[in-house]
This record gives C-alpha cells, sequence and structure tokens, in this order.
C-alpha cells in the first residue's frame, strides 16, 4: 500500500500579492484580482525564476504553440501589459517585471515560496498534481540544459561595439549619464587587450538607430554588440545590459544592476567583469584589477563630472567654456577626483593648441593638471596621453613623449586617441613602418570620426600620396562640410600638384570655416593677381591682427611661405618657437615648408626642436 502524502498546496508570495498555482488565482491582501490565463501563464514562468532573465525564446517554446508563431510577438506583449496592469507594475519604472529590449524578462521583487512540495509516491487523488510537479521539474530541466547548450555554442567574441545606452528616464535632460554609462563600459572593456572594442565617437552615430544589429556589426567591423538602458530614481541606479553575436543574432549574455548611485563605479566595474567572464577573453591580472572599481564616488562631485564630459564632447569655444566649470565643479566637490583632473588637462591643452590662446599661457595650466590626475591614479590612460601631448609637443622632450604614448595603449589598448597620436609623432619623425600601423588601428577603433579621419588625410599629404590625400578629405567634407582642417589638407594637397586655382579656393573655404571673413575676403580681392600675391596680402592682414591679439604664428608663416617670401616665413616660425606653438611637430614632414628645407634658418630651427631633416625640395613657382 503506498504512502499517503499531504501535499502542501502550492503558493507563490511576492510583496503583498499571492498566486495560486493550483487554481491560477492571483490575489493580494487577500482579495483575488482578475488574471487572463496567458498573463497567469506568463506570471508562473517567470515566478519559476526570481531574479533570472527569461528569454523571449523561452517564453514562446513554453507559452505558446507553432501555430501561433507569428502573432507571437503580439500575444506576449498584450499578455505583459495585462499582467502589469494587474500587478499595478510599470514599464518605465518596474517594481515587478523588467523588459530588456528584444531580449526577454526578469521578475524582480522578492519571492517566498511557504512549504516546497515534497516529491514521493503519491495516492491517486493527488496523481495530477505529482504529475503537474513532475512536469515542471523535467521542463525546468530541459529550459535549463537549452540554456546552457545556446551559451555553450555561442560564437566567440573578438571585438565588439558598445551602443549608445537608452535613457528610460523620459528626461531627454539625463542623457549625458546614460551617454556617461556607454562612455564608462567603453572604457572599461577597452582596458582588455584581447578583445577590439569600437570608440565613442564612432557608436554615438547609432544612437536611436533603427538599423538591424547585423548590420550596425558590419559596419563597426565587430562580431558583437552591447546594447542596454540606464535608469535613474533619485539616488538609485538600475543598468540593464545585453550582449549579442550580430551576424547569428545570438544572445550571449544579459543581466540587469542595482545600486546607490555613491556605489555607480562598482556597478560599472561588475557590468564589464561580467561581460569579459562571459565570452571567455584572457585578461591579464592587471586587466582584471582595472575592471574593479571599489571607491564610492562623491554623486555630486561624479554628475558635474558627467555634464563636464558631455560638453567636452561638443567642441566649440562656448562648450569648452562650460566643460572647465563643470570640472571644477567636480573638484571644488573632490579635490581628488583623477579624472576631472584629467577633463582640466583637455579644456587648456585643446585652447592652446587650436589657437584660442597663446600655448604658453595654456600649456602650463594643462601640465599642473595632469600632474595631479597622475599623482592620484597613474593607471589612467588617458592621463598618460595628455601627459605626451605636453611633453613633445610643447616641451619638445620626444622621448618623454614616446614613453607616455607608448604607457597610455598599454593601459588601454583600445584607446583611438592613444594610437592616433603616437601615429602623428611617428610620422613626425619619419618613422613611416611604424606610422602604417598605429593610423590603421586608429582607423579600426574609431572608423567614423571626423578629426581622425581628416588628419590621416593630412599625413598622406605630408608622404607625398596627393590625390590619395584629396579623396580622403573630400570623404570628410561629405559628412563635415565646414571642417576647417579638411579645407586646409586640401588646400595643400593642390598645391603641392601645382593646382593653384584649386589650392586658392581651399584656402578661402578654411578661412571661412574659421569665420575669418577678412581673410578670405582679402584672398579674393586678389586672386586675380596671382597665388603670391593673394597670399602675401592674406599673410599681411594676419600679421597685422597679431599686433594686437593672439594669431597663431604658424598661420601667418604658412601664408608668407605660400607668397614665396623668405623673411616672412622664418620672422614668424621664430615667433611660433618662442611661443612654443604645437604645430611645429611637423616642420619636418608639412608641405608648406618643403622649398627653405635647405636654408641654414630653418635647419637651426629644425635642430632646436630636435627633429630630423629631410630632403631638399625645390621652392615654389
Amino acid at each position: 500500500m503506498p504512502v499517503s502524502v499531504q501535499l502542501p498546496q502550492p503558493r507563490v508570495c511576492f510583496r503583498d500579492f499571492a498566486l495560486d498555482l493550483t487554481s491560477g488565482e492571483l490575489h493580494r491582501n487577500g482579495h483575488k484580482l482578475a488574471l487572463p490565463p496567458k498573463a497567469f501563464e506568463l506570471l508562473r514562468a517567470l515566478l519559476e525564476h526570481p531574479g533570472e532573465v527569461v528569454t523571449r525564446e523561452e517564453l514562446r517554446a513554453k507559452l505558446w504553440t507553432a501555430d501561433t508563431f507569428v502573432e507571437f510577438d503580439d500575444s506576449l506583449n498584450h499578455a505583459v501589459k495585462k499582467l502589469r496592469r494587474a500587478l499595478g507594475d510599470s514599464a518605465e519604472n518596474p517594481q515587478f517585471i523588467e523588459t530588456l529590449p528584444r531580449y526577454g524578462y526578469r521578475f524582480m521583487a522578492p519571492v517566498e515560496t511557504p512549504g516546497a512540495p515534497v516529491m514521493q509516491p503519491a495516492p491517486k487523488g493527488n496523481r495530477r498534481a505529482f504529475t503537474a510537479g513532475l512536469s515542471f521539474a523535467v521542463a525546468l530541466l530541459a529550459v535549463l540544459v537549452a540554456l546552457w547548450l545556446t551559451r555553450s555554442q555561442a560564437p566567440p567574441v573578438h571585438s565588439l561595439a558598445v551602443l549608445p545606452f537608452s535613457n528610460l528616464t523620459g528626461d531627454v535632460q539625463q542623457d549625458y549619464f546614460a551617454d556617461g554609462m556607454t562612455d564608462a563600459l567603453i572604457t572599461d572593456l577597452a582596458k582588455v587587450r584581447g578583445l577590439k572594442v569600437i570608440s565613442r565617437t564612432s557608436v554615438m552615430r547609432f544612437r536611436d538607430t533603427r538599423r538591424p544589429l547585423p548590420e550596425i556589426a558590419r559596419t563597426l567591423g565587430v562580431d558583437s554588440i552591447l546594447e542596454g538602458s540606464v535608469q535613474r530614481s533619485g539616488q538609485h541606479v538600475r543598468i540593464t545590459a545585453q550582449l549579442i553575436h550580430a551576424e547569428s543574432d545570438t544572445h550571449i549574455w544579459a543581466d540587469s544592476y542595482e545600486r546607490d548611485f555613491r556605489d555607480i563605479l562598482t556597478l560599472q566595474g561588475e557590468v564589464a567583469q561580467a561581460i569579459v567572464r562571459e565570452i571567455k577573453v584572457a585578461v591579464t591580472p592587471e586587466e582584471n584589477r582595472s575592471l574593479t572599481h571599489n571607491r564610492p564616488v562623491n554623486p555630486e562631485a561624479y554628475e558635474a563630472y558627467l555634464k563636464g564630459q558631455a560638453h567636452w564632447y561638443r567642441i566649440s569655444r562656448e562648450h569648452m567654456d562650460s566643460a572647465l566649470e563643470y570640472f571644477q565643479l567636480a573638484l571644488d566637490k573632490d579635490p581628488n577626483y583623477a579624472l576631472a583632473w584629467v577633463g582640466v588637462a583637455n579644456v587648456w591643452l585643446l585652447r592652446g593648441d587650436a589657437g584660442v590662446m597663446l600655448p604658453t599661457e595654456a600649456y602650463p595650466k594643462a601640465k599642473t593638471a595632469v600632474a595631479r590626475s597622475l599623482a592620484l591614479d597613474s593607471s589612467l590612460a588617458d592621463a598618460h596621453i595628455v601627459n605626451a601631448n605636453i611633453a613633445g609637443p610643447y616641451d619638445r622632450d620626444w622621448s618623454t613623449a614616446e614613453r607616455e604614448y607608448l604607457r597610455g595603449i598599454e593601459l588601454n589598448p583600445n584607446s583611438a586617441d592613444g594610437h592616433f597620436m603616437y601615429s602623428d609623432y611617428l610620422i613626425s619623425m619619419k618613422r613611416e613602418a611604424e606610422w602604417d600601423r598605429e593610423i590603421h588601428r586608429t582607423l579600426e577603433l574609431d572608423p567614423f570620426n571626423p578629426f581622425f579621419q581628416c588628419f590621416y588625410g593630412w599625413q598622406l599629404v605630408y608622404l607625398g600620396r596627393y590625390d590619395d590625400a584629396i579623396v580622403q578629405l573630400r570623404k570628410v567634407l561629405d559628412t563635415e562640410p565646414e571642417f576647417p582642417s579638411a579645407h586646409l589638407g586640401l588646400w595643400g594637397a593642390y598645391f603641392k600638384k601645382g593646382m593653384k586655382t584649386e589650392a586658392l579656393g581651399e584656402a578661402r573655404n578654411f578661412f571661412l570655416a574659421l569665420h575669418d571673413t577678412e581673410v578670405e575676403q582679402a584672398l579674393a580681392r586678389e586672386a586675380d593677381r596671382g597665388y603670391s600675391v593673394a597670399m602675401h596680402r592674406a599673410a599681411d592682414v594676419l600679421a597685422a591682427r597679431a599686433s594686437h591679439t593672439y594669431v597663431p604664428a604658424v598661420r601667418i608663416a604658412r601664408l608668407y611661405a605660400h607668397a614665396g617670401d623668405k623673411d616672412g616665413v622664418f620672422r614668424w616660425l621664430e615667433r611660433a618657437y618662442v611661443q612654443h606653438e604645437t604645430t611645429l611637430t611637423h616642420l619636418n614632414v608639412a608641405w608648406d615648408w618643403d622649398w627653405v628645407r635647405d636654408d641654414p634658418h630653418f635647419q637651426d630651427l629644425v635642430q632646436r626642436m630636435g627633429l630630423t631633416l629631410s630632403a631638399v625640395a625645390k621652392a615654389p613657382g
């Protein structure tokens, strides 16, 4: 005679809700709630895996038959809405059911199951309940096996792009926060040498895109895509992320993380570590340590830093001013915030490099800020790269510059900035084979960065590949028609090809893009008198302006060089040297000076800069 066992009634409780798995009834504080059959089945499926992601594919296999496949998306979405309505839940601020876009759902609330069932021989009257329990156990095992097989058979990940995270707050003023999370994950994952990670500038063009993931992956040259969302409520932050192998559309990993805002750095590190573990990429002990952020962050300092970064990426004089204000605010809140010191250094460096102010005024401030950053955290790749940009172009300490570029790249092998700046150093030193490797690595990591694309065109002019340079720079202007540096590069390429009319046209475009209509009009008025006359007139206009305001001396020397005025060239190159203008880095390769390279004055200047002399070229006709 079989042993008779009293099976407890299967009930699952969460918050003030209780779900009766036998009757299919949902109660809240003892009151029965209406729950359509599909919504009940969906809730039960989620409760079977509390805190875990249940994929859409698993839900379809469990709750929908094959003949409803075509209508599955609509049916599932409808069931989720019905269930949320019954629970009083919200997709925007979920308390129970979290959506992982295009992947699945997770039940978030704590779950209690009073009296777990005991699986023993059951009397006939309880055979139905016993069979149901056994079926569930078998189904659960099948799901786990299927999930294990899916992950174990997932294609390997060698490269990925982190698409801009969605801002789920509904407030566009919080976009900077979602972008900050995207930047942080890119920075963390980029530290892993065995993984290619696309840089920020190129992925940001896919914000809110509707293009299929395989197409995005092919465009960016990666095999996988990481996408996700950020939701912030007061001092509480939730990040949801999923990693997808794009070509096969295989979901490799998905998870959600919640933290207090003070622990946001820890949260970022945990997400990066989870991804690295899931894709099984080799990680060195140093790389693993770099993914761990244990220090709490001052919320106000972090907030100010993210706002500063948002302005920094929108490069203009006004945005630079705003970026510096926010970085300074971050340091007021936390003087030991190393990243904010890097931000301050970057602003001063750009001001000095872009001709906004005298380098001798701007660069010492950048130097002080980056030194403070490195003293606080020597593991910041960006700080080493900024330090290199000061040591070489400003201090003319080329050995320190190269050492700092290499250290920055060692700390962040996927730093497109690091590879580009090092490539520019290499071509200035006439190390062409090494330059070729670094510039192509740059363009691989950040293929849609107009700045890198433009200066690749410049470097092609340095190498005498004028036709290639013209094609490259025209490509930049197709997307960035007002980019001054692209017009400057075309001006040089046309000049070297002897195409004076086209060169003059691009010189005018260059000054128009700088909003310098006075010089552009001077070039236009003298165009009929010839290229050299027009260039000389424009040089005189700028030289007169430089008597009462800062004008980059190299810009004036360039115009005199194109005019064939050797005295003017050396007078203004000497001022550029005294002012530590960083464009003198290219003195040994820039096209403007080819015809004066054999002059003793020029050779002396090159030697004082610590650069190597190149072959002598003919003077312009």
